[in-house]
């Protein structure tokens, strides 16, 4: 439990080093909310996109890591694999833009498990611990909520016709939102400038920005019903025909909501009874999330990627840790050279809190 707001309701924070000096940079008018439309659109479908491509065999397979590659900075490297579950991370440079960064080798890991049978049993048990948790309190005027996480990934890169199958570097991910989704900041190694970017401003026509699904707010979060067959409902009405299919779009959208938002106990639980009703979504006895805390996930198989997604939960308290993609079945990339065992893609959420002011941390 966890009575301050002001403090993680997740696993200790693993710190990343200093923050790059912050300098102010304005955009033209108009190019906010430009640039924030793309940057969360791609955190919501950059996993699934990759399925489709991976599907489809594209010439090309784009890296399901990069969430929207803007600007590409420094970053911390990282030279790893996970071996019986565990990933092992490397200190390295500071230096390199996204691609020159990305020559790690492949991430892989032990498959779990699977339990078909055990999931409408574990998402109970999650459920209920959700529920008990400690609600933040409202955020006090001027206040941002905060959501710090790491993530890493692999995917297929060609170079003068060559494909080589390279790994993502291990980095911080930063994110500060106004309750009401109008203003926010980013700082992502890899996808902005080491100061970041802002998310505030209206569209290209003017307008302000209208949270989504895809895209929530923290106050639009607050509206959405706690009933977990209008929850799942509405998922269903609001994602209907994007990704692979609606079973796994609906358990990728709550992913996204579990991982890059922070919904109130009530919501959570909801979530997490909605998932249980997902045919196809089992459990998964091992997994190991980006900074190498170890759990049991709940998962769902995209039988057109052959990619399972798998939601990581500590054993003992059942908080959510993070995320990842684990390529499960047959061979997908470029070439064939995403195996069975690869990490495409893993995040650990570590920090959510209320912050009295954007750049400013817990």
């Amino acid at each position: 439990m966890n009575p301050d707001p002001h403090e993680a309701r997740t696993a200790p924070r693993h710190e990343a080093g200093d923050l790059p000096a912050i300098e102010e940079r304005e955009l033209p008018p108009g190019r906010h909310q430009f640039h924030k439309e793309r940057l969360m659109s791609q955190i919501h479908d950059d996993r699934r996109t990759l399925a489709e491509e991976r599907a489809a065999h594209t010439a090309r397979a784009r890296n399901p890591f990069l969430r929207k590659a803007i600007l590409l900075p420094a970053v911390t490297a990282l030279a790893g694999a996970l071996a019986a579950g565990a990933l092992v991370l490397l200190p390295g440079d500071l230096t390199g833009t996204g691609e020159d960064r990305a020559t790690g080798p492949a991430l892989t890991t032990r498959i779990g498990a699977v339990d078909p049978k055990g999931a409408p049993r574990l998402l109970d048990r999650i459920s209920l611990a959700a529920a008990e948790a400690d609600a933040p309190k409202p955020a006090a005027a001027g206040q941002y909520v905060y959501i710090e996480s790491r993530s890493a990934g692999t995917h297929v890169r060609t170079d003068s016709g060559v494909s080589s199958l390279v790994s993502v570097p291990l980095h911080t991910r930063q994110v500060w939102e106004s309750p009401d989704g109008s203003d926010g900041w980013l700082i992502e190694p890899g996808n902005t400038e080491p100061e970041g970017i802002t998310l505030a401003g209206p569209d290209e026509q003017g307008n302000a920005p209208k949270p989504h699904l895809g895209a929530p707010s923290h106050d639009y979060l607050a509206k959405l019903p706690t009933d977990p067959d209008a929850l799942l409902r509405k998922i269903y009405e609001e994602t209907e025909g994007q990704g692979s299919g609606p079973d796994q779009q609906a358990f990728s959208t709550i992913g996204d909501l579990l991982g890059e938002s922070w919904p109130s106990p009530q919501l959570t639980a909801a979530l997490y009874r909605a998932a249980a009703k997902i045919p196809g979504v089992v459990t998964v006895d091992s997994a190991t999330d980006a900074v190498g805390r170890q759990g049991v996930a709940v998962a769902r198989l995209d039988e057109a990627s052959g990619a399972r997604t798998e939601w990581i939960f500590d054993r003992k308290t059942l908080t959510f840790l993070g995320e990842r993609s684990v390529q499960v079945e047959g061979d997908s990339g470029e070439d064939g050279l995403i195996k069975p065992g690869t990490v495409i893609s893993t995040h650990a959420v570590l920090v959510r809190a209320f912050v009295d002011d954007m750049k400013v941390t817990p």
